[in-house]
Parts: structure tokens; sequence; C-alpha cells
């Protein structure tokens, strides 16, 4: 048995949307640091461009919209110039939106749910032909779906579409697991608690406060995203089919009712 590089991802390529901040950014420099050449992608070129330059020369920028199916292929469109095969794909974009019950509007129905459920399927439609390459240079190629603890258990919060999405996308996983396997394709999904971003701007501004709700005592760090995600992405992880990582400091599945 050699343990020496289970979690290493030297010459593996990996492309993680929403990866220019939060915790794409997080996990792109997780791979990065693993021998990973990263194309992190979003909307916003500047900001894909200023983390490839912070994460050095095996992190590259490719923005693109993928609200859209077309922005989806023409994502994967792209990355096939660059590289015949893929194999690593993290489905990380993805949009919330909060407002009260009386007036919670159909296109916050629509934007969230377009972008956290149809776009991870239609992304990763697109690029079945380079994860297909990828598993057959060496082992399974990997699709990780970022879900949330807001999919597995109900927040205090009004965002409806964003936590129905998200548990949308847990069983998603599994279903897009059971058929892509026979492609060797391995899908699983990650599902962050409290980590400072700007998706969750409680966690990042209120840090202390929103510890003390946290089993832990605090919340995630980039190392705690980094680790989950490289051993789901890395040999370790290769025979995990369909499963969802909660990485929450134990909220859902360690924290006691009240008396």
């Amino acid at each position: 048995m050699d343990t020496n590089t289970l979690f290493r991802l030297d010459g593996r390529v990996a492309l993680v949307t929403g990866g220019s901040r939060g915790i794409g950014r997080m996990i792109a420099t997780g791979f990065v640091a693993q021998g990973a050449k990263v194309y992190v992608s979003s909307r916003k070129a500047d900001a894909c461009e200023e983390t490839a330059a912070a994460l050095g020369p095996n992190c590259i920028a490719l923005p693109a919209d993928v609200s859209t199916v077309a922005g989806c292929r023409a994502l994967a469109e792209e990355l096939a110039k660059r590289e015949p095969a893929l194999d690593i794909l993290v489905n990380n974009a993805g949009a919330a939106w909060g407002e009260a019950f009386e007036t919670f509007p159909e296109q916050g129905w629509d934007k969230v749910m377009d972008l956290n459920v149809k776009s991870p399927f239609f992304l990763t439609q697109a690029l079945h032909e380079l994860l297909k390459a990828g598993a057959a240079a060496g082992g399974p190629a990997k699709v990780i779906n970022i879900t949330s603890i807001d999919g597995q258990r109900v927040n205090p919060w009004e965002t409806y579409s964003y936590q129905a999405s998200k548990a949308a996308l847990i069983h998603l996983t599994r279903r897009m697991a059971a058929r892509l396997i026979a492609d060797r394709i391995v899908v699983t999904s990650l599902a962050p608690g409290a980590f400072a971003s700007n998706m969750n701007k409680v966690a990042r501004d209120h840090a202390d406060g929103v510890a003390k709700s946290i089993p832990a005592g605090r919340i995630g760090v980039d190392e705690d995203m980094a680790g989950a995600a490289i051993y789901l992405a890395s040999r370790a992880g290769d025979y995990v089919v369909g499963e969802t990582l909660t990485v929450d400091g134990g909220l859902v599945n360690a924290s006691l009712a009240p008396a």
C-alpha cells in the first residue's frame, strides 16, 4: 500500500466554477498546492485573472457565465480548445435569494434554480467527453458538486429557493453518480456549513457569534474546505460514489436538540 501520494493531484486538470473567490478559491488553492493544473471560471474576468495571478502558473483564468445552457456549452468548448481531457470538475458557481414569503418573486426561483441545479447538470453534460477522456488516462474522473447544509436542514432565513436548490442538487448528485460511474466518472458533493465568503456574509462579518451555534466552536477555514475537496478529488476518494460530505463543524450531525 502506497499512501505517500494518496492525496496528490500531480498531472491532473481541474475546472472550478465560481473559482475566483470564496469556497471556489479555497478549493482551487488546495488543488494547485497538490500539483493540479486548475482553470478558475466565473463571470468576472478580472476576478479570475486576479486569482490566477495569486495562485501561480498552474492556475489559469477561464471566465464564463454558466447561468444558461448556452453558457455551459461555451465554457466546455473553450476548455476543449486548451485541454484534451478533464480530470476534475467542481460545480461551485451558485446564487442565493432571500425575501419574505409574501413577496418572494418568480425571478428568485428562476435565477437560483437555473444556476444551482440546472447548470451543474448541463455543464457536466457538456464536459462529458472530456471527463471520459480524463478517466481513460488513469483513475476515475471526478465531478464534485458544491451543495450546502441548507439542503440538509432548515435554516432560519427565508431563502426558499436556495434551500430547495441545494436539496435538489444533493439528490441530483446521487442520480448523476448512478449514471456516470459506468463511464468511470465519480460524482460526489460537498456540503459546506459556515465559511466566510460573499455568499455567507453572516459568517464573514460575525464569525464569533456564528461560532457559538457550531459544535466545533468555530466557523470553517480555508484548509477545512480545501482538505475535503482534495480528498474527494484525489485517489483517496476514488471509492466514494454519490456521497455528500458535510463540512460544517458538526452543525447538522452533532447538534443537540434543546432540552
